[in-house]
């Protein structure tokens, strides 16, 4: 599916088509090309019309690549993420849009639905001056769109630390599988953030002629919450180590505690059953006073005390 939007003659419109004489260097006009999902004879536009490196125009197509950006003979390559998971989905999930942004256009493509380019799509149709402003603009304004779509998905990630933080104080069990899986996304998280965020420094950088100094200083801004970002993902990796170690302590005390018990009721088992053994055999043996029908409650009572005893010399020891 493919979306130009034309600002020419101080109106902005939606056309069908690229006009080759658009790409003039004399032409006064401004237009931007949306490729979403582009089928071949769409894709076809990127080489045959705009006459983009075969390079460029491979990454453009293909399934994923990471951010980065790159300068050609005549425009600006550059390929940054938007988020695609929303925030009450526990997988994080990003799609890749892929810019080319010329002297008076910017052609985007992406695979599927972005709510960053449909955003600017609705603005785009409501002001002229969205357009008017000039590409390098309107990519800074998609790009800051994106960014700030990463804000909900990082705040419910958020939670969600918070819930198991709490959850490994209170001693639950059961937890590595569920800190095992937000480890996961986080780490997907800064494979992206990371090379995402060096590629919108180049942006505030000026390192490209096509940026001016005012529109540097906008990508600056964004530069700096992709910089908070990243902080945050890093920051979110280490709580999480933190839980899952603070997981495995509250598992291995709780263990040793059961261990503990288990072993002072097998010690005081123990002399009960060398007791009950030895007088349990079938020969003579010395007896207690009071004859036979007293020495089972003789051997009760020293069974008792044995017990009693044991137990007072372990709560001494801090054992109990």
């Amino acid at each position: 599916m493919i979306t130009v939007f034309v600002h020419q003659n101080g109106q902005t419109q939606v056309v069908d088509r690229v006009e080759r004489e658009w790409l003039d260097p004399a032409a006064a006009v401004t237009f931007w090309v949306d490729l979403k999902a582009p089928e071949d004879a769409e894709r076809r536009l990127l080489s045959d019309v705009f006459g983009f490196h075969p390079l460029s125009v491979e990454d453009a197509v293909s399934a994923l690549q990471f951010p980065k950006v790159e300068a050609y003979p005549g425009y600006l390559y550059a390929v940054l993420h938007g988020i695609h998971s929303e925030p009450q989905h526990t997988q994080f999930a990003t799609r890749d849009v892929d810019f080319f942004l010329g002297r008076n256009y910017l052609v985007t493509v992406h695979d599927g639905d972005s709510r960053s380019i449909n955003a600017i799509h609705e603005m785009c149709t409501r002001h002229e001056h969205i357009l008017k402003e000039g590409p390098v603009a309107l990519m800074h304004r998609i790009v800051d769109r994106m960014i700030d779509n990463y804000r909900p998905v990082f705040e419910e990630i958020e939670a969600r630390v918070g819930r198991l933080e709490e959850e490994a104080f209170a001693g639950h069990e059961r937890l590595s599988r569920r800190v095992m899986r937000l480890k996961r996304d986080v780490s997907s998280m800064r494979r992206v953030l990371v090379p995402q965020r060096d590629a919108i420094g180049r942006l505030a950088r000026r390192e490209f002629p096509v940026i001016s100094d005012e529109m540097a200083y906008r990508f600056r801004d964004v530069y700096d919450h992709a910089v908070r970002l990243t902080e945050e993902a890093i920051l979110f990796q280490d709580r999480i180590t933190g839980i899952f170690e603070v997981n495995l302590s509250s598992v291995s005390n709780r263990l040793n505690q059961v261990m503990k018990l288990l072993t002072v009721m097998s010690t005081i088992f123990l002399p009960l059953t060398v007791l009950t053994g030895m007088w349990g055999m079938n020969i003579a043996i010395p007896h207690f006073p009071g004859g036979p029908d007293v020495q089972f409650w003789w051997i009760l009572c020293l069974m008792i005390a044995i017990c009693l005893g044991m137990l007072v010399f372990f709560r001494g020891k801090n054992w109990l």
